[in-house]
């Protein structure tokens, strides 16, 4: 047994022992899982990919005279602003003004918010256009300037839903090609998609959340950040495997990090053909070696792994919860799977190689005495189940 204290003692004196989930098997399968737990204090997991519930709050400070922003843009993207005078949050999916967006299908979505945030974390310049109805405090009506990410008081990522514990595989059995978040996806389940690191995904290493819960810190896109709830649509009370591998969606995680800290080449505008915008992030979380059991967790294999194959040009519109059936993640990668007898070519939206990058350049910093663990101060919990939106008459 091992405690935060006695790890992050490690970790400031240079002496801790940190592998990648992506060489923690190997290791344990070599040197046995008692002695590994022993020996290896953190295992390092990470994901890259897109993350559509991601967004950030700006505040820009305050003008001369002053102005209470009632509505803004920028880079002609519309941001919120019902909050206090000059604070605001711009989410990743909000598209650009007047993008045609699936006017003329399929729209190509070229601009958005996760494009925003990219050009800010790149240290862009960006057009802030703002009005106001305008009042006694707050006199000034409309502004139109120019800023970088350096002029800012803070920006803050704030994402409410990141690191799906598990993920569907597109495909689609329609006659027609259909454009979704999840990629094209051509008739006749021709290809498919799938959105996962895989083993190398945090909260697949922490299935049940025994280390990964509010509070833990995260290194979000090259920011210190946390945990700071669960995300949106966790639900952890899912049909598991025998290890207790979740079989579909499961666990998110809410995040939050320090935009000014972030690294670019980790923080990516995505453009879906005929679907949006959203943004792609890097994120690793480090797993505190506790015991035998938290070590035996993050040696879970692609193999071991199985993702939901689920039809897009039916099933998932229409919400009707079939699942075709599952495959694993050795399968998924090696590019192809086999679905009623029918070998269906596969892709994926997620890079197993950034999220290998991220969990090396974070288990680098935590050997150098850069980054310390925090243990969590509220767990995630693991019986919740996702609630449906129900269409009620309204009442009497």
């Amino acid at each position: 047994m091992k405690t935060y204290e006695q790890i992050n003692d490690r970790i400031a004196s240079g002496k801790a022992v940190v592998l990648s989930a992506d060489e923690i098997m190997d290791y344990v399968d070599k040197k046995g899982l008692e002695a590994a737990a022993k020996e290896v204090d953190v295992v390092t997991t990470a994901t890259f990919g897109p993350m559509c519930s991601s967004g950030c709050f700006l505040n820009f400070g305050h003008s001369k005279p002053r102005i209470r922003m009632s509505e803004a843009w920028i880079a002609d993207v519309l941001v919120y602003t019902g909050l206090s005078a000059v604070d605001v949050y711009l989410g990743c999916t909000e598209l650009r003004h007047a993008d045609p967006a699936n006017m003329y299908p399929p729209g190509e979505f070229r601009y958005g918010g996760g494009h925003v945030i990219e050009d800010l974390v790149a240290g862009k310049t960006l057009q802030l256009f703002a009005l106001s109805y305008g009042t006694d405090c707050y006199p000034l009506r409309e502004i139109r300037t120019y800023f970088t990410i350096d002029d800012l008081n803070q920006a803050i990522m704030v994402n409410p839903r990141n690191c799906y514990q598990n993920y569907n595989v597109a495909i689609n059995r329609s006659d027609r090609t259909i454009y979704t978040y999840m990629g094209k996806l051509e008739p006749h389940q021709k290809n498919g998609n799938y959105c996962s690191a895989g083993q190398l995904s945090p909260l697949l290493n922490d299935p049940y959340y025994d280390t990964i819960g509010i509070g833990t810190r995260v290194w979000l896109a090259g920011a210190h950040g946390h945990v700071y709830a669960e995300g949106t649509q966790h639900a952890g009370g899912v049909a598991r495997t025998p290890d207790g591998v979740p079989m579909g969606g499961a666990g998110t995680l809410a995040l939050t990090g320090d935009m000014k800290r972030m690294r670019k080449e980790f923080v990516r505008g995505v453009s879906f053909i005929g679907y949006g915008v959203s943004l792609a992030l890097g994120i690793g979380i480090p797993i505190p070696i506790l015991n035998e059991e938290v070590l035996r967790r993050t040696c879970v294999r692609d193999r071991d792994i199985l993702a939901p194959v689920v039809d897009y040009g039916s099933d998932y519109p229409q919400n009707n919860g079939r699942i075709i059936g599952h495959v694993n993640y050795e399968q998924l990668r090696s590019g192809r799977i086999e679905v009623d007898g029918k070998t269906v070519e596969i892709g994926s939206l997620s890079s197993y190689y950034k999220a290998l990058e991220v969990a090396n350049l974070l288990a680098d910093e935590i050997r150098r005495g850069e980054f310390l663990l925090a243990a969590p101060i509220a767990p995630l919990r693991r019986d919740t189940e996702m609630k449906p939106l129900v269409k009620r008459e309204p009442p009497r």
